[in-house]
């Protein structure tokens, strides 16, 4: 069982900064958190969903080009919680923000993923928290 919630969204003017939670629970992901890769998303409206951050269990990190520079992704294992920290925040981030999570290795539809790439499918998701960014 995997349950994640996303917290921290809101409105802000761009240049603003905001942080963004994901608490993760249930069983399965609680006794193997850090085999774990957990990813950030967003989608706005009328356009198709966008990986923007990825981390493994031990903190190897990738980015989106468009977001490199910008966020941070992190996470506490201990707390079971991932986190993103955006700076320099655009009207162009404005989005539902969701958090992603699967095994490092996790077979789909044919299709083995090894690593944690921020291009890659995610298997548990959760409800998304929104961030809009005002000019």
């Amino acid at each position: 069982q995997v349950q994640l919630v996303e917290s921290g969204g809101g409105s802000v003017q761009a240049g603003g900064s905001l942080r963004l939670s994901c608490a993760g629970s249930g069983s399965t992901y609680a006794n193997y958190v850090s085999s774990f890769c957990m990813a950030w998303f967003r989608q706005s409206p009328g356009k198709e969903r966008e990986g923007v951050a990825a981390i493994e269990g031990d903190g190897n990190t990738n980015y989106a080009d468009s977001v490199k520079g910008r966020f941070t992704i992190s996470r506490d294992n201990a707390k079971n919680t991932l986190f993103l920290q955006i700076t320099g925040l655009k009207p162009e981030d404005t989005a539902m923000y969701y958090c992603a999570a699967r095994f490092r290795t996790w077979c789909t539809g044919g299709h083995c993923y090894t690593g944690c790439a921020v291009s890659d499918e995610y298997e548990y998701w959760g409800q998304g928290t929104q961030v809009t960014v005002s000019s």
